[in-house]
């Protein structure tokens, strides 16, 4: 039987299924990291206007998202970039990735940055693999030794 291939699209972040999937990020992070270390974007924020986020689903089953909030006019943070356990290892993290930076560079922007725990080598190595370095902490952001700063130029 034919799988039905997987969409990318905007969504809003307060649909219960999105919600579910923003549940499990969270228990994933919370695993990981104290709460001093995580800098995890509450639904609300991540529904305000100006702030894009994706949803990957096959069918109707969220597999995943990613989304981007400006910090300047041509200058984003990604955030929530998350793919579920059982979808992992068949290159959607990357599709996600490549849609965020297409829908970044539609609207102006020239630079994503990010930060990532230290203890998420699949999600650095996915990052350095397209073309983000390490950068010093921005925005808000206070250095951490369980967080890596990382920015690349579209």
């Amino acid at each position: 039987m034919h799988k039905p291939d997987v969409s990318i699209a905007p969504e809003d972040p307060r649909q219960l299924e999105v919600r579910r999937l923003i549940d499990l990020s969270d228990a994933y992070m919370q695993a990981l990291y104290p709460p001093d270390s995580n800098h995890l974007a509450a639904v609300e924020t991540l529904a305000v206007p100006g702030t894009v986020f994706l949803v990957a689903r096959r069918g109707g089953d969220v597999l995943g998202s990613i989304a981007f909030r400006r910090i300047a006019p041509d200058h984003a943070e990604m955030k929530r970039m998350f793919v579920r356990a059982d979808a992992r290892g068949h290159g959607l993290g990357r599709r996600l990735l490549d849609a965020l930076e297409d829908a970044a560079r539609s609207r102006q922007i020239v630079r994503i940055s990010l930060e990532t725990g230290i203890r998420q080598p699949e999600a650095i190595g996915l990052y350095r693999a397209a073309g983000y370095r390490e950068c010093p902490p921005f925005g808000g952001y206070a250095p951490d030794p369980l967080s890596l700063f990382m920015t690349k130029r579209l």
